[in-house]
């Protein structure tokens, strides 16, 4: 069993460390040292057209991510997105020898360039996935594929929106 000053000292060395170390987190959308926070510059992105589906409502995701006010602001960045798609069959039913599920898969490679500016501010790659289940019903199977497309799209949209406001952020 430990002494009450022992206790109290650990207690004291941890404080201290806690101290230390606060100053050295930043919130990522909280305000930079430089003035105006990583959520002003998301604001300022200017999303080039994606075509296909997925590409329209991974668009709509990111133009609602970066700003979600509705406000228009005048562009200060260009995002430029690819898109690959696929589409997997798991499970066969060995029955009927039609698939019972699937998995959509997509894949973006965005590259966001500032205006006036030939080097990319950030660039990346990121995939996401999303099953569902295969029916004899030909619309269910439409209308779950679809969904799983809005599925993706969303993932994706969280996952560039969270890597350029980190890069926003590290660049200060």
């Amino acid at each position: 069993m430990s002494s009450p000053s022992r206790t109290a000292s650990r207690l004291l060395v941890s404080a201290a460390l806690s101290l230390a170390l606060a100053g050295c987190l930043q919130p990522l959308y909280g305000p930079s040292v430089a003035g105006g926070g990583v959520a002003e510059k998301l604001a300022e992105i200017k999303i080039m057209p994606i075509g296909d589906r997925v590409g329209h409502y991974l668009e709509n995701e990111l133009r609602f991510a970066f700003n979600g006010s509705g406000e228009p602001k005048s562009p200060r960045y260009t995002l430029y997105i690819g898109l690959r798609q696929g589409n997997q069959s798991p499970l066969v039913d060995t029955v009927t020898g039609y698939p019972s599920s699937a998995t959509q898969v997509v894949g973006a490679d965005y590259t966001l360039i500032a205006a006036g500016e030939t080097e990319p501010v950030a660039k990346g790659t990121v995939n996401a996935q999303s099953s569902y289940d295969r029916f004899s019903q030909r619309y269910a199977n439409v209308r779950a594929a679809r969904d799983a497309d809005i599925r993706n799209a969303r993932l994706l949209a969280e996952q560039i929106k969270t890597n350029i406001a980190a890069a926003f952020a590290q660049k200060g």
